[in-house]
C-alpha cells in the first residue's frame, strides 16, 4: 500500500507536550492519531489516519451483544539513530487473522494491517522514545459494527489501530495462585484467539486471587487441572535444573510472539528448552527438591515476568532467589534485538 491509498487527515496540532514520558502508567496515554477502516457490503473501504477522538456506534451493534471482538499487541522501539522498528509484526498480522477467522470475522488484508501500521508509526515517529525501556505500544484491534441483536456473525466491522507510549513494564514480586477449579480455556473453545472475552472471563478468578494476596493465576487444563498453561494473561515457563519448560500451544494456549522468540534466544544461547505438558505435581515436585529455579510470564508488555513463588492447594512454595536468572538473561537478549542494540541473527525487526 502507497500513501495515496490512505487517507491522511492531520490534528492541527500536538498534545505530546503536554505528556510526562517518565511517569507512564501502561495503556492510558494515547497518540495524536488513529487508523479507522470500515468494512461494509463485504469489502474493505479505505483507511484513513485521523485525528485520535471518540467514536458514535449503534446500540445494537454486535460487538456489545455477541462479542465479535479481537485485538492484537506489539511494539515499536526506536535507536540511537532515531530510526524506528517493529519487532516481528508479520506473527502480530497472521495471528490476528486467525483470531478473526475463529470469530467469524473477515480477514484484514494485508496492505490496511501493515500498509497502515506503518504509515501510523511513521507520523507518529515523535511518541517513540529514545533508551531502553521506552517504546510505543501498537493496539490493532476489530470489532463488529453491524447492527441487530440477531445472533449471527455481523455485516459491517471496523478495524483500528491506536498507539499508546509505553515505558520499561514492571509489576513488583508477583505471586501466583495455580487453578484449581477455573479455566482460562477449553479445547474447541477460543483459547488459541486472541479475543475480547477471553481476557474479561479472566478478570473475576483473578480479582478472587487478588483478595488472596497474588498478583495473578497460572491456568491449568480445564478438563483436570494437572497441566500448567499460562501465567496471568502471559504464556509461562519452568526452568528445572538447566532446562527451560514450557508448554506446547494448542486451541486452549495463544501462540505467544514474546513465548517463541525467547524458545529461539534460549536455542542460539545453548539453553536447554523442552516444550511439552507440564504437570502441576512436577513443579510441586521440583521446589520439593530444589530444582525449580526460576518461573516467568512472557509476553510483550513486560517481555518477561519473573515469579517468586507459587500457592497450590493452600500451600505456598517460594522460589530460590537467581543470581544468574536466565529469565533476565534472556530478556536482556531479546531487548537488545529490539532496541537495535545487538545484531538481529533472526531478521526478526522491521524499519519504518
Amino acid at each position: 500500500m502507497n500513501e495515496n491509498d490512505i487517507t491522511v487527515n492531520l490534528a492541527p496540532g500536538s498534545k505530546i507536550d503536554s505528556v510526562d514520558f517518565e511517569n507512564l502508567t501502561f495503556g492510558n496515554v494515547f497518540t495524536d492519531h488513529m487508523l479507522i477502516c470500515d468494512y461494509k457490503n463485504g469489502v474493505w473501504e479505505k483507511p484513513v489516519i485521523k485525528p485520535y477522538e471518540p467514536f458514535l456506534i449503534d446500540p445494537s451493534a454486535k460487538v456489545f451483544h455477541y462479542g465479535q471482538a479481537i485485538f492484537e499487541g506489539m511494539k515499536a522501539y526506536k535507536d540511537e539513530n532515531d530510526d524506528v522498528w517493529l519487532f516481528r509484526p508479520d506473527q502480530n498480522y497472521e495471528r490476528f487473522n486467525k483470531s478473526a477467522t475463529r470469530l467469524a470475522m473477515p480477514e484484514v488484508p494485508e496492505n490496511v494491517f501493515m500498509g497502515g501500521l506503518k504509515k501510523l508509526v511513521e507520523i507518529e515517529k515523535a511518541w517513540v522514545k529514545k533508551g531502553k525501556g521506552n517504546s510505543l505500544y501498537i493496539r490493532p484491534f476489530m470489532i463488529a459494527t453491524g447492527p441487530g441483536v440477531l445472533a449471527a456473525p455481523a455485516l459491517f466491522y471496523r478495524f483500528m489501530i491506536i498507539l499508546s507510549p509505553a515505558k520499561s513494564y514492571y509489576s513488583g514480586e508477583v505471586k501466583v495462585l495455580i487453578a484449581e477449579h477455573f479455566s482460562r480455556a477449553a479445547n474447541g473453545g477460543i483459547g488459541a484467539a486472541k479475543a475480547a472475552g477471553n481476557y474479561s472471563a479472566q478478570f473475576y478468578p483473578t480479582k478472587l486471587a487478588n483478595e488472596q494476596g497474588y498478583q495473578q493465576i497460572i491456568w491449568t487444563d480445564d478438563a483436570t487441572h494437572t497441566k500448567l498453561e499460562e501465567a496471568g494473561t502471559m504464556n509461562v515457563f519452568f526452568r528445572i535444573n538447566d532446562t527451560l519448560y514450557t508448554a506446547p500451544t494448542s486451541e486452549r494456549i495463544l501462540d505467544g510472539v514474546t513465548r517463541k522468540s525467547l524458545i529461539d534466544v534460549a536455542k542460539r544461547e545453548g539453553i536447554n528448552v523442552e516444550v511439552r505438558p507440564v504437570l502441576v505435581s512436577e513443579l510441586v515436585e521440583a521446589t520439593e527438591n530444589g530444582t525449580l529455579q526460576e518461573v516467568f510470564g512472557a509476553g510483550t508488555a513486560a517481555v518477561v515476568n519473573p515469579i517468586v513463588g507459587f500457592s497450590y492447594k493452600e500451600k505456598y512454595y517460594e522460589l530460590p532467589k537467581q543470581e544468574n536468572s536466565v529469565a533476565l538473561f534472556l530478556k536482556e537478549k531479546l531487548n537488545n534485538i529490539q532496541y537495535k542494540l545487538a545484531e538481529d541473527t533472526f531478521g526478526w525487526t522491521v524499519k519504518i
